[in-house]
């Protein structure tokens, strides 16, 4: 679906919300107290500024009687089966996101991912699946990315753990032409990369994957992952922790040019090393 149409759907989405809770004599703050959200979320939810939870939207449909409508359509606009459930959202989300964050301990994030790179991870994860599954998949990651080509591109700002350079996935080859990516995207202003050094000891044991995002008109939101599920939170207390964190980390790394020499001289390794084999 386009993302034009993707928002009129949830326009839509919005208008039926309105509409069926004034029909049952809600305000957005009776609904909210109901579904365990307040009522500007309700209000955020009806003008198509934010998108509800799937938990949320199957509480609405409990407390309004919609016999699963909001749940059906949740569904039909966030489900997309090049995604895992749990991350499909966090896909949304980034394409109407005015800044994002992220932490990466192993794996160059997916938004700096080229096709060689996804089609390793992807296989390493999945040794037995099709080619056109692989395939897919790899598409659906370059998809994702081409947000950051857009001239209304979010900030993006990402520290990589010294292991993301050092670990040739798809062998010496492909991680050269990986981190000369990342080391493009970073001299042409598209993303501000730090490297946090193997020599910063207790910060560098951080092993999960962080991403924060910022939007024009709603709360901030955190995702964490690990290799099997994935997490969206929207707590603001929690949120306010994550972004402490990353804080911490952010300033534990190195500056950005300092990161840049070392991106390109892991990219060099990588490709003396690609030339020897």
């Amino acid at each position: 679906m386009a993302n034009g149409a993707r928002q009129a759907a949830w326009e839509f989405f919005g208008a039926e919300l309105k509409r069926r809770r004034e029909n049952a004599g809600f305000t957005q703050a009776a609904l909210g107290a109901r579904v365990f959200v307040s009522g500007g979320y309700i209000g955020q939810f009806e003008q198509a500024i934010r998108k509800p939870q799937l938990d949320v939207a199957q509480r609405i449909d409990e407390v309004l009687q919609t016999e699963g409508f909001f749940e059906r359509t949740w569904r039909k606009l966030i489900d997309d089966a090049r995604y895992a459930d749990y991350f499909a959202e966090v896909v949304e989300l980034e394409r109407t996101a005015t800044k994002i964050c992220e932490f990466a301990p192993t794996l160059v994030p997916g938004l700096l991912q080229m096709a060689d790179y996804a089609s390793a991870v992807t296989l390493a994860n999945n040794p037995f699946v099709a080619t056109e599954y692989v395939a897919e998949t790899v598409a659906a990651r370059l998809e994702r990315a081409r947000i950051l080509a857009d001239a209304t591109r979010p900030e993006y700002w990402v520290v990589l753990h010294e292991n993301v350079l050092r670990i040739p996935v798809g062998g010496p080859a492909a991680m050269a032409q990986q981190l000369e990516h990342v080391a493009g995207m970073a001299r042409e202003r598209r993303a501000l990369v730090q490297v946090l050094p193997y020599a910063q000891g207790a910060h560098t044991a951080m092993s999960g994957m962080l991403q924060l995002m910022e939007f024009d008109d709603a709360p901030p939101t955190a995702y964490t992952e690990t290799s099997f599920s994935g997490t969206l939170i929207d707590n603001p207390a929690v949120v306010k922790r994550a972004q402490r964190a990353y804080d911490l980390l952010r300033a534990a790394a190195l500056s950005p040019t300092a990161s840049l020499a070392l991106i390109e001289s892991a990219a060099e390794d990588h490709r003396r090393c690609a030339s020897t084999t």
